[in-house]
């Protein structure tokens, strides 16, 4: 599967990145590409991007990353809402069960408390 994705070209502390088309399995850092489609430069707010290319290439089913979706909503060449990209969905931290007490009699007359705790 085809993605839009950003690769970032910039030097240290000085990020500037290009949007590229790729292969999904190709990692982010591997260098390898199809297609350049833009280059984006966070820091100085300039943006360049090949807007016929990158509806052709959205016509033929590549799918953009969830920060690209919002640079391409922002600049309207997809009408769309744009993604929640910073709150990424976290499992809830698991909690403990509190603590169950039983009684249970040991002889006729005495009881003795037995605190158990359950698995999460």
């Amino acid at each position: 599967m085809l993605k839009i994705r950003l690769q970032r070209v910039g030097r240290t502390h000085e990020p500037s990145f290009r949007l590229v088309l790729t292969d999904s399995k190709n990692s982010t850092k591997s260098g390898r590409f199809k297609e350049i489609l833009g280059s984006y430069d966070p820091r100085q707010s300039r943006d360049s991007l090949e807007t016929e290319r990158i509806k052709y290439w959205l016509s033929q089913g590549a799918s953009p990353t969830p920060t690209i979706h919002n640079l391409l909503v922002k600049h309207r060449i997809i009408s769309a809402k744009k993604i929640n990209v910073s709150a990424k969905s976290k499992k809830a931290p698991e909690t403990k069960k509190p603590v169950v007490e039983e009684v249970k009699p040991v002889a006729d007359d005495i009881i003795e408390p037995v605190i158990t705790e359950e698995a999460v």
